[in-house]
């Protein structure tokens, strides 16, 4: 039997970066589950080089929790890291490594108290669910999502092993990327006028996506639970123009939106859009009728909300010990269970100030608390 951190250095050495296959890791969990006779189903994506792993412990006749992580990491390109990323490093009561903090810690202690929930027994199920392709839009859950929205028992409550300390959290924002392209029409710079310039038309479109944010801002529609307290639209990524002579015939750039759980972030694409359409295409389109605006999805997934009195939050409140629930601002996979019926919170080992940095980490503190936590959760589990 090993403990989560003999297992945190066998899943931190898989190199699982989105850019890469999973199944080096996939296939070490399922042959770690087979030594305790837990089969696995496997969910591949359509070129079969990366799955989703789902596992069931206990009775599978009735609702039970899912433990849920994602497998998939972020680069470590153009980072300074003093420990080699994909080696786990102890050094100060500290275990560092890509994907201790986000979210392999949490993969590992699960994995750990397989043994002991075994044991337990256990009168309700526990689910594993693993994932990949979280770090680049929450894109691989979807498939096993699918295949869990068809069984006849709904779980009772989802666990996210994201990064917060253990301290339970029932709500973050929900995130739409979106891409525009700005299509326009070139001439020489020496005869402008006769061209339609995609970069500054692209450029009111961004101020224009501005003005929607400040908009967001006002008081009314604030949520105190939230840091910051208000929906929020940035522009992170811009391209455009061949060279300073020519009127740039193209411009694209790429903006999200990341929204409170009561507010849709397709508003703001549908109200930038409206106003490329009645605003900025009629002028662009009286130089040269070929000019063109289109927008399209990059990526997208809601928000989370659970209520602090459902018997999700009571659960994790008995798991983790404490009722004080909060807020991250970052997305998960959460929204994604929540959205098929599946009560969701987010409660994990490490903290998100450390994850996506070089020497990422997660304390051997956290570790040791997170696999008490399921064992609190066996114990509970017992008695329900």
């Amino acid at each position: 039997m090993s403990s989560s951190r003999e297992l945190l250095a066998a899943l931190v050495g898989f190199d699982t970066t989105s850019r890469e296959s999973n199944l080096q890791l996939i296939e070490f969990v399922r042959d770690y589950l087979a030594q305790f006779d837990v089969p696995c189903e496997l969910i591949f994506n359509d070129e079969r080089s990366k799955a989703n792993l789902f596992a069931t412990l206990g009775p599978d006749d009735r609702p039970g929790i899912v433990l849920s992580g994602h497998t998939d990491v972020v680069p470590v390109d153009g980072q300074a890291w003093s420990v080699p990323p994909f080696e786990l490093t102890e050094k100060g009561g500290k275990l560092y490594g890509r994907g201790t903090a986000d979210m392999k810690g949490y993969i590992a202690c699960v994995l750990a108290a397989v043994p002991k929930l075994l044991a337990a027994p256990l009168r309700m199920p526990v689910h594993i669910a693993l994932s990949y392709d979280e770090e680049v839009g929450c894109l691989g859950v979807r498939s096993l999502l699918a295949e869990l929205a068809q069984r006849p028992h709904t779980p009772l409550l989802c666990i996210i092993g994201e990064p917060t300390e253990l301290k339970p959290v029932l709500g973050h924002k929900g995130k739409l990327a979106m891409r525009c392209d700005v299509h326009g029409a070139a001439c020489h710079s020496a005869y402008a006028p006769q061209g339609v310039n995609a970069i500054e038309y692209a450029a009111e479109l961004i101020g224009e996506l501005g003005r929607i944010g400040s908009r967001l801002r006002a008081p009314a529609l604030h949520d105190r639970r939230f840091d910051p307290p208000f929906s929020t639209v940035q522009t992170g990524v811009i391209n455009g123009g061949k060279a300073l002579n020519i009127v740039p015939e193209n411009c694209r750039f790429d903006f999200e939106v990341r929204a409170l759980p009561a507010q849709d972030p397709r508003e703001v694409a549908e109200q930038l859009a409206r106003y490329a359409e009645q605003e900025i295409l009629p002028r662009m389109r009286a130089v040269n009728a070929a000019s063109d605006i289109s927008f399209s999805e990059l990526s997208a997934y809601p928000g989370l909300a659970t209520d602090a009195q459902s018997q999700a939050a009571q659960l994790i409140a008995q798991f983790c010990g404490s009722s004080e629930f909060g807020t991250v601002a970052f997305g998960t996979e959460g929204g994604l269970f929540d959205a098929i019926g599946i009560p969701t919170v987010v409660c994990g080992p490490g903290s998100m100030d450390q994850g996506h940095k070089a020497d990422e980490f997660v304390s051997v503190e956290q570790l040791d608390k997170c696999d008490a936590m399921l064992e609190r959760m066996a114990l509970v589990l017992r008695s329900l």
